[in-house]
């Protein structure tokens, strides 16, 4: 992000706002562990073994390696043979942070499997100083980068790297 950053001030030379329909950053550490234990609290549990959903509710907090995922509903949904989580379904308030990186939306759904956090409604990425909004946020704990969707805006700041 940072030299990104400073690429496109350099081109603009001035203050700009930058709007688009797609946009890549960098995300997080680059050590995120998606093999890490998940771990969970929040301050009630229901569980429905018919359809294999678990669901934490109040002041949710999801910990896995050095991801921190808060919000305040979370649907943790199995995999068909009820052993392994294969989606967190986060919903009021979500933020994850990873690193320095923050974000924030109205809904996260965290794929397990692919490594994929797909975040909606209200997206806003805080990182170094710098604060992008979209419509939706797609991280990726594979590369850890983030692509945003929708209308994206940021507002760039010459000299910043």
């Amino acid at each position: 992000m940072r030299h990104f950053v400073f690429a496109i001030a350099l081109c603009l030379a001035s203050a700009a706002t930058v709007s688009a329909q797609e946009f890549k950053v960098d995300f997080g550490v680059s050590t995120s562990d998606r093999d890490a234990p998940i771990e969970v609290s929040a301050n009630a549990l229901s569980v429905d073994q018919t359809t294999g959903k678990a669901i934490f509710d109040g002041d949710v907090e999801i910990t896995q390696g050095n991801m921190r995922l808060t919000a305040a509903l979370v649907n943790v949904v199995y995999d068909e043979a009820g052993n392994k989580i294969a989606q967190l379904l986060a919903s009021g308030g979500v933020n994850i942070e990873s690193g320095k990186d923050s974000a924030e939306a109205d809904t996260a759904e965290y794929d397990v499997e692919s490594g994929v956090i797909r975040m909606a409604g209200n997206v806003a990425l805080l990182q170094q100083g710098t604060r992008i909004t979209a419509g939706k946020m797609d991280v990726n704990l594979n590369d850890n980068t983030a692509a945003f969707h929708g209308r994206v805006r940021t507002v760039l700041q010459p000299g910043n790297n």
